[in-house]
């Protein structure tokens, strides 16, 4: 019986956890979540989400979702990114990256292809001070 006591202790923290995640993403809905929310919305071409490694498992599964409720929305790998498919990106696109550190050199490549051809960039990351925040048009900093 102790046991299956443990079990369900562990899954009870495992939820009061989660909650008090979620709790902290309320400061998190700002100006900068209401600009986000205007240039998905106002978005004439795709949106385009890339991550590496987990944040990455993470914008595939945002893009599908995207896509599956009716906006035009497709993943791209950021290392096939920088070995040709930029290109697949265009002016009337908006990228969406995804970074824990923000630091993911991976993501580099996307970047500057969004500045220099002054495509909208959303970071969502960890870090303020990271190159991906600084380099968004919108940085959404999580908690």
């Amino acid at each position: 019986m102790q046991h299956k006591n443990s079990h369900i202790n562990s899954a009870i923290k495992t939820i009061e956890t989660e909650i008090e995640g979620l709790k902290s993403l309320i400061d998190f809905f700002d100006e900068k979540y209401i600009k986000t929310v205007d240039l998905i919305l106002n978005c004439k071409g795709r949106v385009i989400i890339s991550g590496m490694g987990k944040s990455g498992h993470i914008a595939n599964k945002i893009s599908a979702t995207f896509a599956s409720t009716g906006t035009p929305a497709f993943f791209i790998h950021p290392a096939e990114a920088s070995h040709g498919d930029l290109g697949m990106i265009t002016s009337q696109d908006i990228v969406i990256l995804l970074s824990n550190s923000g630091e993911t050199k991976e993501l580099r490549d996307i970047i500057f292809y969004c500045k220099r051809f002054e495509i909208p960039l959303i970071g969502i990351v960890r870090r303020a001070e990271s190159e991906l925040a600084k380099s968004s048009t919108v940085a959404l900093i999580l908690p």
